[in-house]
């Protein structure tokens, strides 16, 4: 992106990006208005008109970003700090102490970058102490910052943009903070710069940063450690006794890209996000002092990177979003519309047929099927004869044949690949460290030459193909390797980061060329458009009675953290894992009420299932049936798609319910509602329709007939009435202005 100067309107924001920026030329920003707190919209519902800027104090010694929703500080001089991380919406300060910026080890020598020392007190941060600290003689010293727009770690194609809101690279504000080692350091580490990168994103309470490190020397040095943040919050509560339970942590949610082995953000995060107690907290009520409120964020292992003279490395991204309230539910739109916004990829939500053999006659009729009905692509499944590693001229003809039938055919092509979980040799399978063993039992390494041939195979295959989809199947999941042989690392010490160097290239490669990827992991941030919703697969050998619940009771349990778009489901046309002729729907027409509940069960939730078999339908009936609930869910999309409000749970004993909630959009709010007992029934729900954006009326409309005014209630809830036929689905829409 080009740089051009800087633009500056009375309390504007900082335009787009800029020159290089010095210290004393701080006074070319804007001073923070005074007005910068004040919000008077739920940022929830409706967009705040504040884009996120760069700003100054009055006393022209302090930085300043600010999306009008959360503010850091930053002090300047003697060294850069952060001295401020403030919660606008609830107006908390998150900070209570000064800690360094970031911190390296380099050749074993601990470096902090920027701070500032001599803080009386780390239980909270007075204002006055701020003049008096100093600065460590051995840190990095700040040398200047430069501010831009923000550019996007990766090129997104938007082949199938279902989310026409969806913005990238994301609006915000991107400031770079450069440090260079004192005089009197070593001759090697005075060769080091360092750079420290914040994003403030506009219109949600979400900061990130990454650190970036340059070898301008001309020996190489050794990147052993680092720590990208280190944040003195405030703690989330006062406990005496040290828990033996789960300990409290500060209200932010932080996560980064540096994620592989599960298939939710908590669960991934315990590579790089660490609550720790800080030792320099002496005044704490925990008598032993083990509050978990100093954040810390980077590797547990790593990355051991070899800076040869003028490399540079750049970290992973990490992500901060405060929280505005301990409710569950806003939490979980919070999170889901910081994914929106910094990988707005996860939108992307096409019908899926997974296709049981690979055949030429068996994958031409399912795309005719897909064509027919409404469904938009095909994938090459497991255990159908795929193979994505044979790069045989007669196989990459076969599957380009593939690919240009498909998309003659309005369809999208792909296949299946499994990385990890398999043995391949003695040479290149992971070689754990002593005691330990690698996830699955037995994985090849990346970095060994399978692991650098597979990836060779792979942008082979999609490059000369014209397939449009990758589900990646045990993807790299952080194993760590002491091999000293394998091409692709060292040692143990940069094994795990080289590999998921590897992977994550690949996936950021295939963004750019509009491959879509499912992935069993959170790789989102890395590229990644969808992972498991989250459930067990055996239990899709259940009888079909009780996969129905089980789909819905998924569904509801998986979008807390999740947007509909990022999870997918399952359904077992033929035979999956057991459970024989009660398990499985084949023959379809013979199943056709069972079908059409799964059907409905996941397009009403706006979630995308696996509808694994040979064949989408079996008898005209079953056709029409199966077109008539697609043509459903397109006309519908745009609301199933956007956010849901959690209503009832499944679970067989009465109606279960959710509602998508939308108040960008004409229709504002759909409720979905399921019967799953054997006779009809007649519920009236309440339902609050406070995250529409409606306030005292709206109009709502029972399975699309006649709309009918009503009055909200002061809580914004009014009652639905719904009669839902046996094992039956219903739905009612909400407009208004």
């Amino acid at each position: 992106m080009p740089h051009f100067l800087l633009i500056f309107a009375m309390f504007s924001l900082v335009a787009f990006a800029s020159v290089p920026a010095r210290a004393a030329d701080l006074a070319s920003l804007p001073v923070i208005p005074p007005d910068e707190a004040i919000q008077d919209s739920d940022w929830l519902v409706k967009p705040i008109a504040r884009e996120a800027g760069a700003y100054r104090n009055a006393a022209g010694n302090e930085l300043i970003l600010s999306n009008g929703l959360i503010r850091r500080v930053f002090r300047i001089v003697p060294n850069a700090a952060t001295v401020a991380f403030d919660n606008l919406v609830t107006g908390e300060s998150l900070l209570r102490g000064v800690k360094p910026e970031a911190e390296v080890v380099i050749d074993g020598a601990i470096i902090p970058v920027g701070g500032l020392y001599g803080q009386p007190n780390y239980a909270f941060l007075r204002p006055e102490w701020i003049d008096a600290l100093t600065a460590d003689p051995e840190s990095m010293q700040f040398a200047g910052f430069e501010i831009s727009a923000p550019e996007g770690c990766m090129s997104w194609k938007t082949v199938r943009h279902h989310a026409p809101d969806a913005v990238w690279p994301p609006r915000g504000i991107h400031l770079r903070m450069d440090y260079r080692m004192p005089e009197g350091a070593a001759e090697s580490h005075r060769a080091i710069t360092l750079s420290v990168h914040y994003e403030l994103y506009s219109g949600v309470p979400v900061l990130s940063k990454w650190i970036a490190v340059q070898n301008t020397g001309a020996a190489a040095v050794t990147l052993e450690r680092f720590a990208s943040e280190r944040l003195a919050v405030v703690e989330a509560g006062d406990d005496v006794e040290t828990s033996t339970q789960q300990a409290r942590t500060p209200n932010l949610h932080v996560e980064t890209d540096y994620a592989f082995c599960g298939m939710t953000a908590w669960n991934t995060s315990r590579h790089t996000v660490r609550w720790m107690p800080d030792p320099q907290y002496e005044t704490q009520v925990n008598y032993r002092r083990q509050t978990p409120c100093m954040l810390e964020i980077g590797p547990t292992l790593g990355p051991g990177q070899i800076l040869e003279s003028g490399e540079a490395f750049e970290s992973f991204h990490a992500f901060i979003l405060p929280h505005d309230s301990h409710d569950r539910e806003r939490r979980g739109l919070a999170q889901r519309r910081m994914y929106r916004t910094i990988a707005p990829w996860v939108t992307e939500n096409p019908l899926m047929m997974h296709v049981r053999f690979a055949d030429w006659e068996t994958v031409k009729n399912a795309i005719d099927q897909c064509a027919e009905v409404g469904f938009e692509m095909v994938i090459l499944t497991f255990g159908s004869g795929f193979d994505i590693e044979d790069s045989s001229k007669k196989n990459v003809k076969e599957m380009k044949r593939f690919a240009d039938y498909a998309r003659k055919k309005g369809i999208e092509i792909g296949g299946y690949s499994l990385l990890s979980s398999r043995k391949i040799s003695a040479e290149d399978d992971i070689v754990s460290p002593p005691g330990e063993k690698p996830m699955f039992d037995h994985a090849p390494c990346i970095g060994s030459p399978w692991g650098e041939a597979y990836f060779k195979k792979l942008y082979n295959f999609y490059e000369k193909t014209g397939f449009l989809l990758l589900e990646h199947d045990g993807s790299y999941p952080g194993d760590p390797c002491v091999s000293t042989t394998h091409p692709g690392h060292r040692n143990l010490e940069d094994s795990q980061w080289n590999q998921w160097r590897t992977i994550t290239e690949f996936y950021q490669w295939c963004r750019g060329n509009g491959i879509y990827l499912n992935v069993p992991d959170y790789y989102y941030l890395a590229g990644s458009n969808k992972c498991g919703m989250g459930y067990r697969e055996t239990n899709w050998s259940l009888p079909r009675d009780q996969q129905v619940l089980h789909t819905r009771q998924n569904i509801y349990d998986g979008t807390w953290e999740k947007t509909p778009s990022m999870g997918w489901m399952f359904v077992p046309l033929t035979e999956y894992q057991g459970g024989g002729e009660a398990a499985t729907i084949e023959p379809l027409d013979e199943h056709l009420d069972h079908y059409e509940a799964m059907l409905t069960s996941n397009l009403a939730m706006g979630v995308q299932a696996c509808y694994r078999g040979p064949r989408l339908f079996d008898t005209d009936r079953t056709r029409e049936m199966l077109k008539a609930r697609v043509d459903w869910y397109k006309q519908h999309r745009a609301i199933l798609e956007s956010d849901v409000i959690h209503g009832r749970r499944a679970d067989g004993r009465d109606v279960d319910w959710m509602l998508h909630v939308n108040p960008a959009l004409e229709t504002k709010g759909m409720l979905v509602a399921f019967n799953p007992l054997k006779e009809s029934v007649t519920r009236q729900i309440n339902v609050s329709l406070y995250y529409t954006g409606l306030t005292d009326r709206a109009e709502v409309s029972i399975a699309g007939g006649a709309p009918e005014p009503v009055q909200l209630g002061r809580d914004y809830t009014v009652p639905v009435t719904l009669t839902l036929p046996p094992s039956g689905f219903g739905y009612a829409t909400f407009h208004g202005r």
